[in-house]
């Protein structure tokens, strides 16, 4: 583009119409050498000009348009549903699909936000996938054989001495250092998300924070009002970290977050100190800003790192590295909401 004008390329454009073109003398000529334009093929003709642009549009994987930038091409390609735009190296450059997508064999089926309603609607399909995210990383699939046992070495960092209520973002600590990022507990202390709530009783009610929203209460000390945090917040810390590798796997089947263990990555839970179902007595009711949260104190966060067929491997940030019964461990995590979390590979998987 030059002063409001568009320069195009002679040649490509002359012969792309079945004309001639030949150069003598400093002179180009342009005939049709006898030969009749069909006027029909123009349009696929220049489709075809146009897909040898930099930045390729397709929606539902079919060609729709070139472009020369990336951000007129992203215009273009916002209006439509399922558009993925391809740079020139022929790398998936942007894409609006939902993160989760589902394959059966190469077929594309459908894309969602979750992992787990993703796995639940993968599994009415033989030979099916799912696919995570612009990179394209499968994150589950039921071809691949699961072992039998396996065990996973990864970084043991204790909770104690500085962070009294700090499994959570200890747990997160090992799962991070596990994927080479340099960061202490210290460091994913101050960054967690906070929820400012203070800690009230009133009328034999307690008004405190809500996990979901960030930590709640003091991490260092029992001596002041404290509690924890749930998946979200540290998911969202994660991503920091990790962008575009951390999967929430929370709501899926423990066998289906097994899939991760299984191909070396371990996997941070939210379960309780017990690691086994809890009593009607071990809750207690909050009143927290966004409504009424059913809470236990004897909320807990560790990574797993292995299983085998009667037991699962866990780095607890209280303790050293052992191995719980997998059923009640299971119903545990179960009944604190199923939460967990994980990263995939910085590479693609075909």
């Amino acid at each position: 583009m030059r002063s409001n004008k568009t320069y195009v390329p002679l040649r490509a454009i002359a012969e792309a119409l079945n004309q001639n073109v030949t150069y003598t003398n400093g002179f180009i000529t342009i005939n049709g050498g006898g030969i009749k334009v069909n006027e029909d093929n123009i349009p696929i003709k220049f489709a075809k000009l146009k897909q040898g642009l930099p930045f390729t549009v397709y929606k539902d994987q079919i060609f729709v348009e070139g472009f020369v930038q990336l951000d007129n091409a992203i215009k273009h390609a916002e209006r439509l549903h399922h558009a993925s735009i391809v740079g020139e190296d022929g790398a998936l450059a942007w894409d609006n699909y939902l993160p989760y997508r589902v394959y059966q064999n190469e077929k594309f089926l459908i894309d969602l936000k979750s992992y787990a309603e993703s796995v639940v609607y993968a599994k009415q399909y033989v030979n099916s996938s799912v696919y995570f995210s612009l990179k394209n990383q499968k994150v589950w699939n039921n071809q691949e054989p699961q072992q039998t046992a396996i065990y996973i070495e990864a970084p043991h960092v204790l909770q104690l001495p500085e962070l009294a209520r700090g499994c959570e973002v200890t747990a997160l600590t090992m799962l991070l250092q596990h994927a080479g990022v340099i960061v202490d507990k210290m460091q994913l202390a101050k960054e967690i998300k906070k929820d400012p709530t203070e800690y009230k009783e009133k009328d034999g009610r307690i008004y405190f924070g809500d996990p979901n929203v960030g930590f709640v209460g003091d991490m260092e000390t029992f001596n002041k009002p404290g509690f924890g945090v749930y998946h979200g917040p540290i998911a969202e810390l994660a991503e920091s970290y990790l962008p575009d590798r951390i999967i929430d796997l929370t709501g899926a089947e423990f066998q289906d977050i097994l899939y991760f263990i299984n191909r070396g990555v371990p996997v941070w839970i939210i379960t309780n100190m017990k690691f086994e179902a809890l009593k009607p007595e071990d809750y207690q009711l909050w009143i927290t800003p966004g409504g009424e949260m059913t809470i236990t104190r004897k909320e807990h966060s560790v990574l797993i790192v292995g299983y085998d067929d009667k037991f699962i491997y866990i780095n607890d940030p209280n303790g050293i590295t052992e191995k719980v019964e997998k059923k009640p461990f299971i119903e545990a995590w179960d009944q604190m909401g199923k939460q967990a979390i994980t990263y995939v590979e910085n590479k693609e998987t075909v």
